[in-house]
C-alpha cells in the first residue's frame, strides 16, 4: 500500500495526488497536521531514508532555526519525539511503500516508484502496513 504524508497548502502534495490518480493507484494519505504521528511510524520512515535526517526533516524549518535545534546530536528517540511534537520539520510529500520511499515531487522518480511497485506488490505483509496502513484516508 502506498502511503503519503501531506499536509494543507502543499502544492507538491497536490501534484502527487493527482499522479497516484490518474494511475490508478491506491494510496493512504495521512495529513501530517490532523492525522497525529507516532513515534513507532516515525522511527520506521527514518529507517527506510537512504541518508538519515537529510531525507526528511528541512534544516531550514521556522521551528528548527528559531530555536537553534541541532538534529545530529538527538539520538533517534529524541528525535522521535521531537519530530511528533512538531511535524513541520518534515518536508513534503513523503511517499512510501513496502519498498521505495520517496520525498517530494518529481515526476521521473515517481514514475521510477511507479515501476518499482509493479515488480514488487505490497499486501499486508508489507512492513510499511503494519506501521501506519491501517489509519489515514484510502483514495
Amino acid at each position: 500500500m502506498i502511503v503519503i504524508y501531506t499536509s494543507p497548502g502543499c502544492s507538491s502534495c497536490r501534484k502527487v495526488k493527482t499522479y497516484l490518480k490518474e494511475n490508478n493507484l491506491e494510496y493512504i494519505e495521512k495529513n501530517i497536521f490532523n492525522t497525529l504521528l507516532n513515534e513507532n511510524e516515525v522511527r520506521y520512515l527514518i529507517s527506510r531514508t537512504e541518508n538519515g535526517t537529510d531525507d526528511l526533516i528541512s534544516k531550514r524549518s521556522k521551528i528548527i532555526q528559531d530555536n537553534k535545534v541541532d538534529i545530529d546530536s538527538m539520538s533517534i528517540s529524541e528525535l522521535s519525539r521531537f519530530i511528533v511534537e512538531n511535524p513541520s520539520v518534515l518536508k513534503r510529500p513523503i511517499i512510501i511503500d513496502d519498498t521505495t520511499l520517496q520525498v517530494g515531487y518529481d515526476r521521473d522518480e515517481i514514475e521510477i516508484f511507479n515501476k518499482i511497485r509493479k515488480i514488487s506488490k505490497c499486501d499486508r505483509r508489507c512492513p510499511n502496513f503494519v506501521v501506519c496502513g491501517s489509519t489515514g484516508s484510502s483514495k
